[in-house]
């Protein structure tokens, strides 16, 4: 069922190979953006009988709402999710930038200054596995960060609802106002906004590929976090390393649709077991049809001769979620360049990441940690630089100013140096 192969006879392209939605829905979700963009909340209603099957009668979900689903809330679960959200708070204070000055050279001030990002908009995926995890991740980083205006969204059920436990999480984690819709069409309202639903300056969050077109069309009139694609995880485990948590591992990822899992191993003993329990596990799952298309798709178990090699195919590979189940796995710390999120040793699944430890779990998937990092504080804010400069100061620069200028030919920039270098200022 899951492919195991051996690195020294397959090329690097059939380990990294993964199957890909190939729909062409781009002129789909265009359609949508426009139609939201002309008619407002009438699409907006429109759309969620059409595609979530709900009759709403408004969009927005009042604030008593939220205030009764965090009240009704088993104790012991609400209790889970407030200590999941502190871990999260805590761990986010970190990422917290202030701004600088410098006054190194005399008559001369530079300094860069973070301002918080106005409005933000979170898209918050429901269906059949509402992910309250997501609204503690993506809330708790904007209000850190000290945005003042958090909008989610979120797709109603055939009910007209969204999911209490949802609506619980987002008054945890101070969203300012919910809304009923999702899709395409909950991208298209928050970017370009309608008679309800304010217009944003950013939306991040994942969702489906109609989302994630969503996000990719509306870019440059609103900012996105990142394009998310299905979740992937990365095992690194020698022979030391037991099957049944191994599998466990790549089966929490590849029960989301079109995951991807694949285990990396010097020990061909290990690869073996790990298939057989894949297939044992596989039986006793909820969600056994999801994870075993994953599997037969995109995941696979490679073979290869020692561990660093094994961390060489994971830089190649810039798995969203990588695993090191080997001994002393902070020896392998330094050499990892790329990965969303990295879990060191036996004892530390992937899943404390998704729910409890308090790192974030919005992350670069499809190989982009080569060049992006997790949802951070950073996300959320803006940075402004700032000089000054004084009469005497410019007055010693300006020639070098305006030669530069001349270099590029710009004989404007050139003068506006050199008169105020001049003595003459405004």
């Amino acid at each position: 069922m899951i492919k195991i192969l051996d690195a020294a006879q397959v090329s690097p392209a059939e380990i990294l190979a993964r199957t890909e939605d190939k729909r062409d829905i781009s002129g789909i979700v265009a359609g949508i953006i426009r139609d939201v963009r002309q008619n407002g909340d009438a699409a907006l209603l429109r759309y969620a009988m059409e595609f979530d099957r709900a009759e709403l009668e408004a969009l927005e979900v009042p604030r008593e709402q939220m205030d009764q689903a965090l009240a009704d809330m088993e104790p012991d679960l609400r209790d889970v999710l407030e200590e999941a959200a502190e871990n999260i708070r805590a761990f986010h204070r970190r990422q917290v930038q202030n701004g600088f000055i410098i006054c190194d050279t005399p008559g001369v001030v530079l300094g860069q200054k973070v301002t918080p990002i106005e409005k933000i908009g979170v898209y918050i995926p429901g269906g059949t596995a509402p992910l309250p995890s997501t609204v503690l991740m993506d809330c708790i980083p904007a209000k850190i960060a000290g945005c003042p205006e958090l909008v989610m969204v979120s797709p109603p059920t055939c009910g007209g609802d969204i999911s209490p436990a949802i609506l619980a999480a987002a008054r945890i984690a101070g969203a300012d106002r919910v809304f009923r819709c999702g899709g395409a069409q909950a991208i298209a309202a928050l970017a370009y906004g309608t008679e309800t639903v304010p217009r944003v300056d950013k939306i991040v969050g994942p969702g489906n590929a109609f989302v994630a077109e969503a996000k990719r069309q509306v870019f440059g009139i609103v900012g996105i976090d990142m394009i998310a694609g299905p979740s992937d995880i990365l095992v690194i485990a020698d022979g030391s390393s037991s099957p049944r948590p191994v599998a466990a591992d790549l089966l929490s990822q590849a029960e989301h649709d079109s995951g991807c899992a694949v285990l990396v191993t010097d020990s061909p003993a290990l690869a073996r077991a790990a298939a057989r329990e894949l297939e044992r596990q596989l039986a006793e799952l909820p969600t056994e049809e999801t994870a075993r298309a994953s599997l037969e798709k995109n995941g696979k178990i490679v073979l290869v001769k020692d561990i660093p090699e094994a961390v060489r195919i994971a830089n190649a590979l810039a798995p969203e979620h990588l695993e090191l189940c080997v001994d002393n796995p902070f020896d392998y710390l330094e050499q990892v360049k790329n990965a969303g999120s990295i879990f060191l040793g036996r004892s530390t699944p992937e899943a404390v990441g998704d729910y409890f430890g308090g790192t974030n779990h919005t992350l670069p998937t499809y190989g982009t940690a080569r060049f992006s990092s997790a949802l951070s504080v950073e996300d959320f804010v803006k940075k402004s630089q700032f000089t000054c400069y004084s009469g005497d100061a410019l007055a010693a620069a300006a020639e070098k100013i305006a030669r530069f200028a001349r270099l590029e030919g710009l004989e404007a920039h050139a003068r506006s140096a050199l008169i105020r270098g001049e003595g003459e200022s405004i």
